[in-house]
């Protein structure tokens, strides 16, 4: 997602504050989902994770179709839909997977288990954004903003459905 703060930033010349502000409602709807997950995951157990990554994904494609479609008058009410299920996608998964692989380590292990989940979480993040930026970056030039902000975000979509594939394999009932 930094990739289209990027875009937005230099490619239709809006301002830092409103490109980092047109992905606030990727965070709050984040948010909202990740409060709703304990419940879920007393119900539905890992498929949570899965059906996160489907929204997300379904975010991720709306994103790439209203970029596509919509580039020279794009802003923060154009990105609204697509970063706001992207968002609630992600709320979904990411506190449900901590629960999942942090039930299997011992109480006495319980901070060394969320320091690794942490560090994996943010060394995933870096990977994400260098990998992704240099895709958009090393585009731009030849393919132009639009284009090259529209295959990043299928490449990021490639992405989020492989991982939501990978969740089926997460055992079925959550402690």
């Amino acid at each position: 997602m930094f990739v289209i703060a990027v875009a937005l930033q230099q490619g239709l010349e809006v301002g830092p504050a409103a490109a980092g502000l047109s992905m606030a409602p990727m965070a709050a709807a984040f948010f909202v989902a990740s409060l709703a997950g304990p419940r879920l995951i007393l119900r539905y157990g890992s498929r949570v994770v899965t059906t996160g990554g489907l929204i997300q994904a379904t975010g991720v494609l709306v994103l790439a179709i209203t970029v596509w479609r919509e580039w020279s008058g794009l802003g923060a009410l154009g990105l609204l839909p697509g970063v706001a299920i992207a968002g609630f996608g992600q709320g979904l998964q990411l506190p449900v997977l901590f629960r999942i692989v942090l039930s299997d380590v011992p109480a006495a292990r319980a901070g060394v288990g969320g320091g690794v989940m942490t560090t994996t979480q943010q060394a995933a993040l870096a990977l994400g954004v260098a990998t992704l930026g240099t895709l958009f970056l090393a585009l731009v030039p030849g393919a132009g903003m639009r284009d090259a902000l529209a295959v990043t975000l299928l490449v990021q979509l490639a992405a989020v459905v492989l991982t939501t594939l990978l969740s089926l394999r997460l055992p079925r009932k959550v402690a």
